[in-house]
């Protein structure tokens, strides 16, 4: 694994594959925390401005379009339309587009982990590409896939990441040190630490009031 610090002028974010007839199958994540993980990865890509490249099979076939919430993340992005092959790389307007975007780093989630995430991913390790894949942005149809999967694109040399880590690494450059990108993802996508970031501001309130 590099050290190097991801940064968006050095990444690109690839999201593979997430087609409305595929949702339904998945199981090794709950939909509705999948959903939300995926559009926040797009988020990140597109706040933080990071190279992005978007695929999806052909949209008339039955798996069908990308889903609405991360066609709305995404706005005016291209959507590369491939044939069958698992390994996204093996089209060459795909491989052109990521070779387009001039940045070393891949971080790539999609679906099914086990299926086009898995072969794109060693794919891009073929190309020369520091591969790394959004393992929470990631499912399969079991959880047993998607972690088998997982192990073994580490073994092959990539890294396991998450969508909000990303950010949070996206947030170290000293271009985005003040951006409010971060705290707009909390809010929109981790409700959780938005609560916790909310309960810390108010008990630092009532600290004031009381010293006061």
């Amino acid at each position: 694994m590099a050290l190097e610090p991801l940064t968006p002028a050095n990444t690109t974010v690839v999201l593979v594959d997430y087609a409305v007839g595929f949702a339904n199958l998945l199981r090794s994540h709950g939909l509705a925390e999948h959903m939300n993980n995926v559009v926040g990865l797009a988020k990140t890509a597109k706040w933080y401005e990071s190279g992005l490249v978007v695929t999806n099979g052909q949209s008339s076939k039955p798996s069908g379009p990308l889903y609405p919430e991360l066609l709305e993340a995404i706005g005016d992005q291209p959507v590369i339309e491939r044939a069958v092959d698992f390994n996204s790389f093996l089209d060459e307007s795909f491989a052109e587009a990521v070779r387009a975007q001039g940045r070393q780093n891949l971080v790539i989630g999609g679906i099914a982990t086990d299926g086009c995430v898995l072969q794109t991913a060693l794919g891009g390790l073929r190309e020369g590409y520091r591969v790394h894949v959004a393992v929470d942005a990631s499912a399969s149809p079991s959880l047993e896939a998607h972690n088998a999967a997982v192990q073994r694109m580490v073994q092959a040399g990539v890294v396991p990441v998450t969508w909000f880590s990303l950010a949070a690494e996206f947030q170290l450059d000293p271009k985005f040190h003040d951006a409010p990108h971060r705290m707009r993802l909390m809010m929109e996508n981790v409700p959780a630490m938005a609560m916790s970031a909310r309960s810390f501001g108010n008990a630092l309130e009532l600290g004031k009031r009381t010293a006061a």
